[in-house]
């Protein structure tokens, strides 16, 4: 059995800002709980579309009970690999992520998608999805409820660090483009993108490629 977790929301800021703001989320004062964070691969592919890995560690508390059953040398920080796909073209970003260690224990596997939202150019909409998942015989339950209690506890911290990240890009944060129009969303979108992506041909050139599948 499988924990599902589904949310849709519109965040007040067009996608342009947004998408700048993610690469800019750590540190801040509302993840504390990330420890760091590494870009492993970057490729800017034929159509413009940015591809990026990252490795970011997390703190990996266990609830007491839990501290209880399983060894004290497990390891108290998590690893967490994160693809994303950034496509100037259509105004979306997609991340898909999921732990690397622990997954004996539990594997969280969580999907993404920015758009921007063509009705109201002042928002993008955000479509999370969750999967918890254990494979330890006579815990897998309470460890599943877990991990989707925590999971929905770092979204909120996830959210306050974005909004955070975008108050400090743009000053007055959300509110700053409001007056915005599609196609001036659209053009700082491409803007955007396109600075991006000349600076992912700098690592991606210095970077070891490492072709996988696992890109959303």
């Amino acid at each position: 059995m499988v924990k599902y977790f589904f949310s849709e929301l519109d965040i007040k800021s067009t996608w342009d800002q947004v998408f700048s703001a993610f690469w800019q989320r750590y540190p801040n004062p509302f993840s504390k709980h990330v420890l760091t964070e590494d870009v492993v691969y970057r490729e800017v592919t034929q159509d413009d579309r940015l591809l990026t890995r990252r490795l970011l560690t997390k703190t990996n508390r266990l609830p007491r009970w839990a501290e209880r059953v399983f060894p004290s040398n497990l390891g108290r920080s998590v690893y967490i690999v994160e693809d994303s796909i950034v496509d100037p073209k259509n105004c979306t970003l997609t991340t898909f992520t999921w732990n690397v260690n622990h997954a004996t224990l539990m594997v969280v596997e969580e999907r993404c998608v920015y758009r921007m939202n063509c009705e109201r150019p002042a928002c993008t909409q955000l479509r999370r999805e969750a999967w918890i998942s254990s494979a330890v015989f006579g815990f897998s339950r309470a460890i599943q409820e877990f991990g989707l209690a925590r999971f929905k506890s770092n979204q909120v911290k996830t959210m306050k660090g974005l909004e955070y990240a975008l108050s400090n890009l743009h000053g007055e944060g959300p509110a700053r483009s409001r007056k915005d129009t599609p196609k001036d969303a659209g053009e700082k979108a491409k803007e955007t993108a396109f600075n991006a992506t000349e600076k992912a041909k700098n690592l991606a050139s210095a970077a070891t490629p490492q072709k996988s599948n696992q890109f959303v």
